[in-house]
Formats: structure tokens, sequence, C-alpha cells
């Protein structure tokens, strides 16, 4: 068998972190200078995505007994088959994406790039994942168990919609930290189930803590809308999504992709 090099990387030796950054930084470069048609399609696919993540959480936090903890537990688990598409299938996701910013302080790619990625990504992950609400919706299968967990996807959209400005910020900078950081660990892994292993428990981990993902709420308290649930309107909708997409923003792009430039990239370009 021929040594490991970076063609055949040994799968038992993660990436280091710096590596990682480096990584990281290359394929940020390469999602910013994406075609517009691939850039709004794989987005498309990333909104869909994740609405499977959040189709599956909420039928399986439905209608048992095993407590709190346990409960969100699962729920998380079973949210992280949306990430888990994204990274192994291939998608273009706008939390993670914010991890382009390393790119963008680097000075390989210019503000405009960057900004032009984020709006067609988010665009694209709009249309996805309420497309996705539409036609959960008219599957009926929210009708399942007597119709338990169509009362359980309103519950979600209500409480959602209910969060003060302030709050909706501060769990969205939490969930998309955990976020990206799960998509910087898949950087670290060389196989597939390796990236799967590294998504699991940051995404649990958010989800279980209840904070927020714009992308996962674009999917949630639309299907709210459809199901009459109480409190959710256009309006609410706007004044959830807006002050969590901040939070994204600053959660993934100022606390783990400036943090990251900062520790490995800043200082090997002075270096250089």
């Amino acid at each position: 068998m021929p040594p490991p090099d970076e063609t055949h990387p040994n799968v038992f030796d993660a990436y280091s972190p710096r590596e990682i950054a480096k990584l990281v930084e290359n394929v940020g470069v390469a999602k910013a200078r994406l075609p517009m048609v691939d850039t709004l399609a794989l987005s498309v696919l990333a909104g869909a995505f994740i609405a499977f993540g959040a189709m599956f959480a909420t039928l399986v936090t439905t209608g048992n007994d095993l407590g709190f903890g346990l409960n969100r537990l699962i729920g998380g688990i079973a949210f992280s088959l949306g990430l888990i598409l994204v990274i192994v299938g291939g998608a273009e996701l706008f939390t993670g994406n914010n991890l382009i910013v390393m790119a963008w302080a680097d000075r390989k790619i210019t503000a405009l790039q960057l900004g032009r990625n984020w709006a067609l990504v988010f665009a694209g992950n709009f249309i996805g994942a309420v497309g996705a609400a539409v036609l959960v919706h008219w599957s009926g299968v929210l009708q399942l168990d007597g119709g338990a967990v169509a009362a359980n996807a309103a519950k979600i959209a209500t409480a959602k919609t209910s969060l003060p400005f302030a709050e909706a910020f501060f769990r969205g900078v939490l969930c998309n930290a955990l976020v990206c950081l799960a998509v910087w660990l898949c950087f670290a892994a060389h196989t597939v189930s390796g990236k799967i292993l590294a998504i699991i428990f940051p995404i649990s981990a958010f989800v279980a803590l209840g904070f927020e993902h714009s992308i996962a709420n674009m999917y949630f308290i639309p299907l709210g809308w459809l199901l009459d649930a109480d409190g959710v309107t256009v309006a609410s909708f706007l004044g959830n999504l807006i002050p969590v997409t901040l939070g994204n923003i600053v959660g993934g792009s100022v606390f783990v992709a400036l943090v990251y430039w900062q520790i490995y990239l800043r200082r090997s370009a002075g270096d250089a």
C-alpha cells in the first residue's frame, strides 16, 4: 500500500486546524466564483435538504414520552439529516457559506463577490425550503398519528414567531456558530462516515438547545402559516427571519470564520 499523500490522505489522520483553514478559504473562493445558475440551483437543493431534516425532526418529536431533554436530542439527531445531505450530496447553504468570509478577509474575493453569493444562496434556500413546506402540506403526511404531526408543526411555528427580537438574534448567533463549526469539522475528515459523525453532534446540540436557524425557519414558519398556526403571519415570519439571519451572520462569519482567519491565515500571510 503506497504511503499517504495529498491525493490519497491517511483516512485515520484528520487534517489539522491550519490545514482546514486553507481548505475552507480555497472552497470559499470556488463558491464565490460559481456561475449564477449553478449557485441558485444548488441553493434550492440546500433549502429542500434542510426542510427534509426539519420534517424528520418534527415527526420524531411527535407523541413520545421520552422526556424534555431526550425528545429534543432525538429531534436534533433527526434534523442532522439536512446538513448531511448538504455536505455529502453537495449544495449551497447560506449559513454554511458564512465561512466564505475567510476568503474575503484574505482578499482572495471581493465584497461584491461575497454579497452576490450570499444573496443568491439566501434566495435559493428560501425557494427550496418554502417549496418543500408547500409540498409536505399537500402530501397529507402531516395528518399522521391523527393529525398530531400537524399539531406539532404548528406549535413549533408559533413558538418561533413568539420570540422577542433580541432572543431570536442571539439564538441565531449561537446556532450558526455550531453550524459553521460542524462544516469546519467536516473538512477535517477524509471519509463520508467521518463527515457524518462530525455533523451530528454540533447540529443535534443546536436543535436541542433551541437555537435558531434562518433556513430551517423558512420551512417551519411558512408551514405553520399553511396550517393556520396561532400568531403566524407574514409580519411575524419577517419578525423572526430578520433577527435570526443577522444572528446567523454574526455567529458564522465573526465567531467562526474571522476568528480562525485571525489565528491561522492572517498570521501565515504575515510570515510569508
